[in-house]
């Protein structure tokens, strides 16, 4: 049977024992996990005793499935090891577990999954491990804020189909590994202010970032980040600076509030329920309209629009 491993972590300012008491404690998942936000809605049942050997986190929903975890071994301020058993859409057991180390002033928290799946899915273990690895950071992202600061500064509205365009968008088009995303844009936006800058045109209509291509299975990014044109701006035929068109359509929309680090919840949301009701996308591009900035409002209160051209 083909088997995959997945191994995620992050650093959380906080002692082990604290940070092993937050993730042991079956009783905390529904506000940190990062499956739970595309479907709120879902039952999920604890035992009475949440943070011992034999405590059981079960859910059941339209969007996340079903399945549940069982505490198998609990070591105070080193380990927590549960058996995951997934019902549906498919049967599934494997080992998942929360690997705590002292660093520095605080903790290293690794996440990780071991499992296999039924020989005719092995074309799916690249793909899962890198869904999975995203969800994992992005729960390794809300744990840290909420250990850190007693909450998690982001919030995920859905809005569903809407009417856009037409776009049109000019930037630097790249590509970067899932775990490199904000710092490979930050760098695209510089350039593209600079291109911009050298063309005459106007920066002050919007910026903007068009996912082009993913490759799953490589977990890499291929986007273009930079600005909203005007309908008549003409971009040189000499530039780094490369054009993107958007007709006017539908297109599912989802809006994150709260810092970039979050800004994953949204988008996972929006392909979570447009796979769910069987929206069919356009393979146009997705894309992310930033409409305020961090140098000008507290992180909490950052707006991001995400949207899915669908198809009529």
């Amino acid at each position: 049977m083909p088997k995959y491993h997945i191994d995620k972590s992050i650093v959380i300012q906080s002692e082990p024992q604290r940070v092993y008491d937050v993730v042991a404690d079956y009783n905390t998942w529904t506000t940190w996990s990062p499956w739970l936000i595309a479907e709120p809605t879902a039952k999920v049942t604890v035992t009475d005793d949440p943070a011992s050997i034999g405590s059981r986190y079960a859910w059941i929903g339209d969007i996340t499935g079903q399945g549940e975890l069982e505490h198998k071994q609990l070591k105070p301020a080193e380990l927590v090891e549960d058996e995951l058993r997934f019902i549906k859409p498919f049967k599934t057991t494997c080992k998942t577990a929360f690997h705590l180390h002292r660093e520095g002033s605080g903790t290293r928290l690794r996440w990780t999954m071991d499992g296999s799946l039924p020989w005719f899915l092995f074309w799916m273990v690249p793909m899962m491990k890198t869904l999975i690895g995203m969800d994992y950071q992005r729960g390794l992202s809300m744990l840290k804020d909420l250990i850190e600061t007693g909450h998690i500064p982001a919030k995920t509205i859905v809005h569903g189909p809407q009417s856009v365009g037409p776009i049109r968008m000019a930037g630097i088009a790249d590509s970067c590994r899932v775990d490199e995303v904000s710092s490979s844009m930050d760098k695209a936006f510089q350039r593209a202010s600079t291109e911009f800058r050298m063309a005459g045109l106007p920066v002050d209509r919007g910026m903007i970032s068009v996912y082009t291509k993913f490759r799953m299975n490589e977990g890499v990014f291929e986007y273009i980040s930079g600005f909203l044109l005007p309908e008549n701006a003409q971009v040189p035929a000499v530039t780094l600076l490369k054009t993107w068109t958007l007709p006017a359509c539908k297109a599912f929309h989802v809006e994150q509030t709260g810092p970039y680090r979050h800004l994953g919840n949204g988008w996972s949301v929006a392909n979570q329920i447009c796979r769910h009701q069987k929206m069919k996308q356009q393979r146009i591009g997705t894309f992310e309209l930033y409409r305020n900035s961090p140098n000008d409002v507290p992180e909490s209160e950052i707006k991001t629009d995400i949207y899915l051209p669908l198809r009529n």
